[in-house]
């Protein structure tokens, strides 16, 4: 099929599947904002005893997990894993193909000056290695100990998410480690906020200029919301009695 067999439909795959995982970090950061929200409300560490799901009284921050936790999440679940995979898998074929058809190492070469002249633009797979590492890092922190034993019943199910957050940012080297991969995460969104408006044909010079603003602002705020609920988790876990 011509969206499979061509290098424009593999481009358009990957802004596709690139657009849903913006969209779900948009999600997940908001989630995790609540966190911050909650101190401010002093119901950070707020969370029921029970397991039961949307308790009374619990914190914004695990109201949010356990939305997280519903059927129709769950299914999305391994739609979202298989997404990323996609992603993942396009992203490393396309950098391939670049370079063997330019017979060097030249990252992704686009049409527009404006593109060219981005960092981002020409370290989109170094970032995109850099995001990969940290996510099986983040993944080990939450997932493993949250989603993972409620799913499939594998290890200890952790009912309260704030203690998690506490646990994970409570070390300033894990801090650290976290900011850098929002950075490098901010860089990545950014190129790709606008490319996959180009691969879908929305490069004309009005529209070019609107997309990378707002390209630019989505990508801020979803790592000012992660990179808040971190600082936040660490001054609660270090300095709030």
């Amino acid at each position: 099929m011509f969206i499979f067999n061509s290098s424009i439909g593999k481009k358009f795959i990957q802004a596709v599947s690139g657009a849903f995982l913006i969209i779900f970090m948009l999600l997940h950061s908001t989630i995790n904002f609540f966190s911050v929200i909650d101190s401010f409300l002093g119901k950070f560490g707020v969370a029921a005893a029970d397991e039961a799901i949307f308790s009374k009284g619990d914190g914004l921050f695990k109201l949010g997990c356990d939305f997280m936790s519903t059927p129709f999440i769950s299914i999305m679940v391994p739609i979202l894993a298989l997404g990323f995979l996609i992603h993942i898998a396009y992203g490393c074929w396309l950098t391939w193909q670049n370079i063997r058809a330019r017979g060097g190492w030249k990252r992704y070469e686009v049409s527009s000056k404006a593109a060219a002249d981005s960092w981002s633009a020409k370290n989109m797979f170094v970032l995109g290695i850099v995001v990969l590492g940290l996510i099986f890092f983040h993944l080990t922190h939450f997932w493993a100990k949250m989603q993972l034993p409620e799913m499939f019943g594998i290890g200890n199910f952790e009912n309260n998410p704030y203690l998690l957050l506490e646990a994970t940012f409570g070390h300033w080297w894990v801090l650290a480690l976290y900011l850098v991969w929002f950075a490098a995460l901010w860089f990545h969104m950014v190129h790709g906020f606008w490319s996959m408006f180009q691969t879908v044909g929305w490069n004309g010079q009005t529209w070019f200029k609107r997309v990378k603003v707002i390209g630019i602002i989505v990508a801020t705020l979803i790592c000012l919301m992660l990179s808040a609920t971190a600082v936040n988790a660490f001054v609660q876990a270090n300095f709030v009695v």
